[in-house]
């Protein structure tokens, strides 16, 4: 096995991971604007929020200490398309179910981005990439089981809102 091949994707997948949690932050901020009518959701959208801040700053250091920066343009683009993604979703009348499968979707995309770095970790010789790659993982692993766990609730407050508000 090509150490130095291994490290190359390494940084990118590094730098992907970056962008992906760039976008995510974007996504969760906008959503926790506009949820006051689910509080628990609210409370734990702003939860992992501040958990992917931590996942921003482990990634950073994580490519500090390869000698590497982030991708500006990757973060930018990705920032963007977070923003967009939530204004789509702004505009449907049941946009807490058109977030909360999206959320799920997405959880289930970083928890295979940091399996797949937590491969190459090793491969690379980045040992000390490992366990905050692991408290990520974790951390990501956690919030799709919760989003799991609520979707019927959530599904149900909606119903109730919208019969409340007598609107679908």
């Amino acid at each position: 096995m090509n150490t130095e091949i291994a490290r190359d994707l390494f940084v990118v997948g590094l730098r992907n991971a970056h962008a992906m949690e760039v976008q995510a932050r974007e996504l969760m901020e906008r959503q926790s604007e506009r949820m006051s009518d689910y509080p628990q959701v609210q409370t734990r959208v702003r939860q992992h929020l501040d958990e992917t801040n931590g996942q921003i700053k482990r990634l950073e250091e994580c490519l500090d200490a390869c000698g590497e920066s982030t991708s500006t343009i990757k973060d930018t683009a990705m920032s963007a398309i977070g923003n967009l993604a939530a204004m789509a979703h702004a505009a449907a009348g049941d946009e807490i179910l058109k977030n909360t499968f999206a959320n799920e979707a997405f959880e289930h995309y970083e928890i295979a981005a940091y399996k797949s770095l937590l491969t190459l970790c090793d491969k690379a010789g980045v040992r000390m990439a490992a366990e905050p790659l692991r408290q990520s993982l974790r951390e990501e692993e956690q919030m799709a089981d919760w989003i799991d766990v609520h979707i019927e609730e959530v599904t149900l407050d909606y119903l109730a809102n919208a019969e409340r508000n007598g609107k679908s």
